[in-house]
């Protein structure tokens, strides 16, 4: 459904992008990931065609940008960084607009139209209300309705829970969530951990390139280093650290020492891609230590973002 290829653009000499290419299947969630500046943003407008590239191409829905650009923008739902309302309409009135902008002018059609997006959006309610009078994340969903109001088969949504609390972040992640499958959906977030949660596959840009495309598994187990193991160890502090010292495999240990009931909570870290879980609770048990908790510390996306888009 979306089909970037070698895309380049420079605004004057600065380098935004540079030959980005990737794909995103039908019904698909993909979250364009990257620090500020990275390119995310131009190359959201170059699938809308609100930006031509200097070089390369893309297709959106079978349609190329630069040869059928009017097909491509009828495939697309766009919810730019900046809502695009105007807030001296109500509800009603400012999805009226968008259909008609959009092409949609049949009056049965409108009603049919901004019914069902108002529905699926959770709007219904404040149909009548002025835009400005509504809450931010009131207005994440108009913009979100806006955007679906010609039923595309394909949503590109920019940093769409910008400025939210974390009451609108859960209703703006569950509204995109319920989009999935229907719609082919691209979108980009500073906020990593709602990728996680929505996304089926990451593309993180770094300097105007792609660095790494993947599902979140699989980014980490390719990029998996050293193991940290969370422990919780009753006995004597020095027999603890001797027992860790003895298990082949572990880097560093810290030991923070008990306040109280001799139960010392440890940071075992691991050589690269060594899982010594079994190991360890085997070797404090058969010395007569109490193992309370054993938890390994997963690679998250955070981990993995830093990592790709990091010189240190």
């Amino acid at each position: 459904m979306i089909e970037a290829k070698n895309l380049t653009k420079y605004y004057g000499k600065t380098r935004a992008i540079e030959n980005v290419s990737f794909f995103v299947e039908k019904g698909e969630i993909v979250g364009l990931l990257g620090p500020n500046a990275a390119g995310k943003t131009t190359i959201m407008r170059i699938l809308t065609c609100f930006l031509p590239p200097n070089s390369g191409t893309a297709k959106i829905n079978g349609y190329d940008i630069f040869e059928n650009p009017f097909e491509v923008q009828k495939s697309i739902g766009y919810l730019p960084e900046r809502n695009p309302l105007y807030e001296e309409f109500t509800v009603g009135e400012f999805l009226n607009f968008v259909c008609e902008t959009k092409g949609i002018r049949k009056k049965d059609e409108k009603i049919k139209r901004i019914s069902k997006v108002m529905e699926e959006c959770g709007i219904s309610d404040v149909k009548n209300k002025l835009i400005n009078k509504l809450s931010k994340g009131y207005r994440q969903r108009v913009g979100i309705a806006q955007a679906l109001v010609n039923d595309p088969p394909v949503l590109i949504l920019d940093e769409p829970t910008i400025g939210l609390d974390p009451k609108q972040i859960i209703e703006t992640r569950n509204l995109i969530k319920n989009l999935s499958g229907k719609r082919t959906i691209l979108l980009s977030s500073h906020i990593l951990p709602e990728v996680s949660m929505v996304c089926e596959r990451v593309i993180i840009i770094n300097e105007g390139k792609i660095v790494a495309t993947d599902t979140v598994e699989n980014l980490t187990a390719k990029l998996k280093g050293a193991l940290e193991i969370y422990l919780e160890i009753e006995g004597e502090i020095e027999k603890v650290k001797k027992v860790l010292e003895e298990i082949d495999g572990i880097k560093s240990i810290s030991i923070i020492p008990p306040k109280k009931e001799k139960i010392n909570k440890c940071l075992v870290i691991t050589e690269k891609g060594k899982d010594l879980r079994k190991e360890i609770s085997t070797k404090i048990v058969t010395n007569g230590l109490g193992l309370l908790e054993i938890t390994l510390r997963e690679m998250t996306l955070e981990d993995i973002f830093l990592k790709l888009t990091t010189k240190e």
